[in-house]
């Protein structure tokens, strides 16, 4: 595909495509709104059954009748394997007592759903389906292609780009370090690639041909245009829409994003066990220093599930995993209609001033 067609081929007539936040920000209602409003709505049904994805696709298809994306995990499940979580538990029942849980017991091993989740989408057909934590098997790239569904992988180096052109993807999302949540990470190590997002769109723009999503830590009009000068054919911003009215973001994490006035994200592996971006709070800081206590993925991100989902209903935000991006201190609280049309004209007035 053509840089120049590639927003036109799907029918998105911004470049703007609010990111797949699992976990619940990212609503049938928010993705409906930034689609109806030109941009690119995007589930993130990462923790999702199949009949949930059903359900949340037959819903955004009742508000809107736009382009719109559903986002999986392509890999990142450690396999099951003997691990000591005696000193994990032990750190959580202090803090289950205090949110008045039962104490804590270890989970079955959670099993990759990806296949079953996969087919769900196969037979729903969304205009897009992206992926992160890795490539698809060529079998399912191949069934997706066969059902028209344009193809979205991230990449957080240029390597991981150079695989995911040669997997066949219709674009490639280049995570940025300055990204919210989890990296997505799958080739390499995760230190060498915290590379800015500017610098690896330029690099990756250098490397394939395949249209580039940029990533991480974008917030503004002014950052699309930067972005997109740098060689992108559209942005994908997550934070910025976390305070949606439309997002399902707990009221303590929506609260805890418009607040921030500095720059305190972190990388951690405390919630999940993979690193991800998130505002430094309690249960973060309770973790410095004891990382190998810290279950793999998805077993540590089962586990501190009780609690965190605990913590939103009490609206305790130093228990819930704040996940956000560099740029979270310019964050808006505007319906995401209105946040779409506003990115849109201050993409163009910087643009005309640069």
């Amino acid at each position: 595909m053509n840089q120049s067609d590639f927003l036109r081929d799907l029918g998105i007539q911004h470049p703007v495509i609010q990111a797949p936040m699992a976990g619940g920000p990212s609503t049938p209602e928010l993705v409906a709104a930034v689609s109806n409003a030109g941009g690119l709505g995007s589930l993130g049904s990462a923790y999702s059954t199949p009949e949930q994805i059903t359900a949340d696709i037959e819903k955004v298809r009742s508000l809107t009748g736009k382009p719109f994306n559903v986002n999986l995990f392509a890999g990142g499940y450690a396999p099951a394997s003997p691990v000591d979580a005696a000193p994990m538990l032990a750190l959580l029942a202090e803090i289950h007592e205090a949110l008045h849980l039962p104490p804590p017991t270890l989970p079955a091993w959670p099993v990759n759903p990806f296949e079953d989740q996969l087919q769900a989408i196969l037979e729903a057909r969304p205009a897009v389906f992206s992926f992160t934590l890795g490539i698809p098997e060529p079998h399912a790239m191949a069934r997706l292609k066969a059902a028209r569904i344009a193809i979205f992988g991230t990449a957080t180096t240029v390597e991981e780009g150079k695989m995911l052109e040669a997997s066949g993807v219709t674009a490639i999302v280049a995570q940025g370090a300055e990204a919210g949540s989890h990296r997505g990470t799958f080739a390499g190590s995760f230190e060498n690639a915290m590379v800015p997002t500017l610098e690896l769109v330029r690099s990756l723009r250098a490397a394939v041909s395949t249209p580039i999503i940029a990533s991480g830590g974008l917030m503004d009009g002014r950052d699309i245009a930067q972005a997109l000068a740098r060689g992108a054919s559209a942005v994908q911003l997550g934070t910025a829409f976390l305070t949606c009215p439309e997002a399902g973001t707990p009221e303590a994490y929506r609260r805890a994003v418009l607040a921030a006035r500095e720059d305190s994200t972190v990388i951690t592996r405390a919630f999940s066990g993979r690193p991800a971006r998130a505002l430094l709070n309690t249960f973060i800081s309770k973790l410095e220093g004891k990382e190998k206590v810290i279950l793999p993925f998805p077993l540590q991100n089962a586990l501190t599930r009780p609690m965190r989902t605990a913590a939103a209903k009490l609206g305790e935000s130093g228990y819930l995993s704040l996940f956000v991006g560099q740029g979270v201190t310019r964050a808006r609280a505007l319906p995401a209609a209105e946040l779409v049309s506003r990115l849109v004209a201050e993409r163009q007035q910087a643009s005309v001033t640069s």
